[in-house]
């Protein structure tokens, strides 16, 4: 919004020159990120006292073994502060009449929304199995990914068209498949992989978020490649003009990211919830789709797919087939606590890790 005022000084009223700077996409990049992080800062410490007063506090399931005590009432749908951070320091900054921008946002406030009515229902009902059921959650999730992946392979799509519906892979060059209208099944499966092992990492102060910051970060480069004509070019890209409006976003996602880490680092003031884990794992799918990276984050997003794998093997495998547990617990970070390893340290591994991933990661602009 501050691009139409800026031009409004300049044009109408001869304002400085140095107005300017709105258009460039890292002073956008940057500024969205110290905005979320100090909106983040100024309403945190409000909502956490909002969710204290109305009584919204984790409904914690104990594992015997592992010592939930610290836990009890933490308040939870911290969530919220990022979503309003986003949306507060995002919307200053962004194109108003970019296409990548509000699809970005709409999967922010659904997926979000979704996270919200799970989070309320486990507080309504006293314990985590009384959210969302399984099917509900699928299908809310899965309903918006169909829309999604309609939208972006057809004639309404910003991408250009030889682009919409082809896969890419990391360090590859060009597409390697046409997946025509299987892509909206491929877009849905997309979205609720990411989504829910988002969900699954959200299980430790600090966990979920920082490894989220590190992925935003990478597809924020990769953004601001393809939406730049001359990087894209060297780099053999396809050019998108005005792809680059996600590294805005993704620089609004990291600032309001740290801000939340400010609150929710051990021993944590609040949790994010499924509303805020929800929120950023259905951002993060829509921002990788509309990129077509979705595959990279295999390997940017390794810790969220190790947590999300060991969910599936542990209920479809282990007890589902084999009737016993392969893994001591589920997800994964819980079989490390449950092994005596200090919270903190499996936090801070799990953040050093998704750090070397995300340098991979960035390794496929130019080895391919």
């Amino acid at each position: 919004m501050l691009i139409w005022l800026a031009d409004l000084l300049r044009e109408e009223l001869g304002g400085p020159g140095f107005l300017r700077l709105v258009h460039y996409l890292t002073f956008r990049a940057v500024m969205a990120a110290l905005t979320t992080f100090l909106v983040s800062l100024l309403i945190g410490r409000r909502v956490i006292l909002f969710l204290h007063r109305k009584r919204i506090r984790d409904v914690v399931e104990d594992y015997g073994v592992i010592d939930v005590s610290n836990k009890r009432g933490t308040p939870t749908m911290g969530g919220l502060m990022m979503i309003l951070a986003i949306l507060g320091g995002y919307l200053l900054w962004l194109t108003p009449d970019s296409p990548f921008a509000w699809a970005a946002v709409s999967a922010l406030l659904w997926f979000g929304g979704v996270g919200m009515l799970d989070d309320w229902g486990k507080l309504k009902g006293g314990s985590g199995k009384h959210g969302l059921s399984q099917l509900s959650k699928l299908g809310l999730q899965g309903a918006y990914g169909a829309a999604f992946g309609v939208w972006l392979i057809s004639a309404a799509s910003p991408l250009p068209e030889d682009l919409r519906s082809q896969l890419m892979l990391p360090f590859v060059k060009g597409p390697v498949l046409d997946l025509g209208w299987l892509a909206v099944p491929w877009v849905v499966m997309v979205f609720l992989s990411v989504s829910n092992s988002m969900n699954f990492a959200d299980g430790m102060d600090g966990l979920a978020v920082v490894p989220a910051s590190i992925s935003f970060m990478v597809y924020a480069i990769f953004a601001y490649v393809l939406g730049n004509e001359v990087l894209s070019g060297y780099l053999q890209f396809t050019y998108v003009p005005g792809m680059g409006e996600l590294a805005v976003l993704s620089g609004a996602v990291i600032g309001a990211g740290l801000g939340f880490l400010w609150y929710n680092f051990f021993p944590a003031q609040v949790f994010m919830g499924d509303t805020g884990s929800m929120a950023l794992g259905g951002l993060l799918s829509a921002v990788m789709l509309m990129l077509r990276q979705e595959v990279l984050f295999l390997i940017v997003g390794g810790v969220f797919v190790l947590e999300g794998a060991s969910v599936l093997i542990q209920e479809k495998i282990g007890i589902g087939i084999l009737g016993r547990r392969i893994f001591y617990r589920a997800p994964i970070h819980h079989a490390f606590e449950h092994r005596g390893v200090a919270e903190t340290k499996v936090v801070i591994r799990f953040w050093i890790i998704a750090l070397i991933l995300g340098f991979l990661g960035l390794l496929s602009l130019k080895v391919r």
